[in-house]
């Protein structure tokens, strides 16, 4: 077999004797047990290992990883199992393998649940080896370059996942070679007539444009050797799918887009990448904002060049990346690297380091994740490529994806600035913590100890980081004040029992978790404050002995609102309740206790859910919203006499707005006020007010 022994070559390049047996075992082994299987393009199936492996040779990967390839898919297709090969090849092979066999045996509700509990798997298997991931990429790569024998529908999914997942991992990792020609083949089979018409017109360009990058190519050598700067310069075409995007993003015609060529520059060392950008900006002139250091501000993925657009010959723009010969290993192999430097390289041991603390932060994420949709949502987000580097008040940089904010960056720093941050100075200047940020920002978050997340922050925040951190605090919260309200509605329904929630004995909790499965009192009684149980059953549960129970109806005590109990209660949006207010509170599953006014229209409609009896807390601090509506006179000054008069009554407006009623103007504002008495000393100080001619309390805002 040809392929075989290409492969054996190729790996008696760089490893040792005894390691290129146990591949050639390796190979003889995945014959065997891939016998009389066939691809769908009629190969012998062991065809596609093979290939798998020769991907990962130019990276110079090790024995263990070459084997694994060959083997990747014995345990998912036939009977060989994890075990076998480790006894064969060693553990660490047989690790490697099962962090690439999908979870074939366990049943899930749908291909979307399947697929994202199979990146989950790889994901974890990636963090504690990112061999894992190289071989994937392999895999998927060689997948791809055969996709065109399956059903259309199929090739179109395999390759928007390629597209989605697949591309945007190898770029992360800075497999570069492999990032591109992913792109192109997912291009090819998501759009084949795009792709098709691309083709024709570049493999045109390309004769048409011979001359004029043959004239570049010798320029740039004269210009370099006349500054005596010893380099290797090699033109490249820019890879279909990139070109598809630029026309695509800036509305262009194939023919609009000149700069399908750029050229490549490597030098000796870091001070000849600057003196052979200064010489080429001397023989082309640059092209403003269309310069780019990475290497002094490495991309995330270890990537390290100069980039700059330069006018060409005939007013042509024409891309040049200048870089050393090790930038460009790092540049084409990323992570992987590691194999092809054996001298404990630092940019590779630091490129190492920041790969593996993106792969736990992105699980430690991903983990918190609630379904499939929001696990493979969070996975495309942390992968987009785009990035913005932020430096901190010491200098350092940080990477984060664009269109991040403020708060990504505190989260990003450490997760305690984040949780309490409470505002941001972004060069200098306080603006605020939705802000977007940008290249080059100097960002400086100011934090309180007190400070805590905001429920807001998860409508602008982009980074997985931040949105988990969030959401957990936000539902351990939750949780914490909806267990209290459960304990307080759960001692309600005992006392009509006429029973104390202290004299329940152990030997009864333990009976009710034991029946339901839960695993601790905080969650049967956070399941009560969020609604998800009755306190009534509940109580009934727990009365173990009935001798206990009276059966005389005792009144049912009247649930008190004290305004802090946070997140497990809440204030009617429809009617906006205050203190003063005669209320009615309902148990809404998974939203805990709604408080309404007596007669809101919404509850007059009917209201799904168990109805308590409750009452203001005499002792209340906190203030509450109410909206109001006044008919006013149109005139000068009037906005500005009902502002003061507000101010001098100890209220503060949060939001005011105008309309036009007639021959009146309508202020609508929404006001902070400690009760009614309070809110009605309000309208009193607002009805001498001689332009105001009514004042309404406008309680339904549906």
């Amino acid at each position: 077999m040809a392929d075989a022994e290409l492969l054996i070559e190729e790996v008696s390049n760089y490893l040792k004797p005894q390691d290129v047996e146990q591949i050639r075992m390796a190979i003889e082994f995945s014959r065997a047990a891939h016998q009389g299987q066939i691809r769908h393009s009629g190969d012998p199936y062991v065809t596609h290992p093979i290939a798998v492996a020769r991907i990962l040779t130019p990276l110079h990967l090790d024995a263990q990883s070459i084997i694994a390839a060959l083997l990747h898919d014995v345990v998912e297709d036939t009977e060989i199992s994890t075990e076998q090969i480790a006894e064969r090849f060693g553990n660490p092979v047989a690790v490697l393998v099962d962090g690439l066999s999908k979870l074939e045996h366990i049943h899930f509700e749908t291909r979307e649940d399947a697929q994202a509990e199979n990146f989950r798997k790889m994901l974890l298997a990636m963090a504690r080896d990112v061999r894992v991931i190289l071989i994937k990429l392999a895999d998927r790569l060689h997948n791809m370059r055969t996709l065109g024998v399956m059903r259309a529908d199929k090739c179109e999914r395999i390759a928007r996942e390629t597209m989605e997942i697949y591309a945007p991992i190898a770029n992360r990792l800075g497999l570069n070679e492999i990032y591109l020609e992913l792109q192109d083949l997912s291009f090819k089979y998501l759009h084949p007539k795009r792709y098709a018409v691309l083709v024709k017109a570049l493999k045109v360009a390309r004769g048409n444009r011979r001359e004029v990058v043959n004239k570049v190519l010798e320029a740039i050598r004269q210009q370099l050797e006349k500054k005596q700067i010893h380099a290797e310069v090699t033109g490249r075409e820019k890879n279909l799918y990139s070109i598809y995007k630029k026309m695509q993003s800036k509305s262009l015609a194939f023919s609009e887009v000149l700069d399908i060529y750029g050229f490549r520059v490597l030098v000796e060392d870091t001070p000849s990448c600057y003196l052979a950008l200064g010489a080429l900006h001397a023989l082309y002139k640059p092209i403003p904002g269309k310069i780019k250091d990475y290497i002094a501000i490495p991309k995330s993925n270890g990537y390290q060049s100069l980039h700059s657009t330069l006018f060409g010959p005939f007013g042509t723009p024409i891309e040049i990346q200048i870089r050393t010969r090790e930038m460009h290993k790092i540049a084409d192999a990323g992570v992987a690297s590691h194999w092809l430097y054996k001298n404990g390289h630092a940019t590779v041991n630091e490129l190492h380091q920041k790969t593996h603390q993106w792969m736990c932060e992105l699980l430690e994420s991903l983990n918190d994740s609630r379904s499939s949709a929001e696990f493979m949502e969070h996975l495309k987000v942390d992968l987009f490529p785009d990035a913005v580097y932020i430096f901190t008040p010491k200098g350092k940089i940080l990477s984060l994806p664009r269109g991040a904010t403020a708060v990504d960056f505190a989260y990003s720093v450490h997760t305690d600035i984040g949780d309490r941050c409470i505002a941001v100075k972004i060069n200098h200047e306080l603006v605020p913590l939705r802000s977007e940020l940008r290249n080059g920002d100097r960002v400086e978050i100011i934090t309180a100890p007190h400070a805590k997340p905001n429920p807001a922050w998860l409508s602008y925040v982009t980074t997985n980081k931040a949105r988990s951190h969030i959401r957990h605090f936000l539902k351990t919260m939750q949780s914490g004040e909806s267990a209290q309200l459960g304990e307080r509605l759960l001692s309600q329904a005992l006392h009509t029992l006429n029973i104390k929630l202290a004299e329940i004995k152990d030997t009864c909790w333990d009976k009710l978790l034991r029946d339901t499965g839960v695993k601790t009192r905080q969650e049967i009684l956070a399941d009560i404050g969020l609604g998800r149980r009755l306190n009534m059953v509940v109580a009934r549960q727990l009365t173990c002995n009935a001798e206990t129970v009276s059966h005389e109806p005792i009144a049912n005590p009247v649930i008190t609102i004290q305004g802090t109990e946070g997140m497990a209660v809440q204030f009617a949006s429809c009617c906006h309740p205050i203190p003063g207010d005669p209320i009615i509170g309902v148990i809404k599953s998974g939203q805990g206790l709604i408080v309404h006014t007596h007669d809101c229209p919404i509850m007059r409609k009917g209201q799904h859910g168990q109805w308590l009896d409750v009452a203001w807390d005499k002792n209340i601090t906190r203030t509450f919203t109410v909206n109001l509506k006044l008919l006013v006179a149109n005139q000068r000054g009037v906005l500005a006499k009902v502002t003061a008069v507000i101010a001098e009554a100890e209220s503060n407006i949060e939001n005011v707005n105008f309309g036009n009623e007639r021959e009146y103007t309508a202020l609508h504002f929404t006001l902070e006020v400690n009760n009614r008495l309070h809110l009605a000393k309000i309208i009193r100080s607002l009805r001498a007010i001689p332009e105001v001619f009514r004042i309404i309390r406008v309680q339904s805002t549906s």
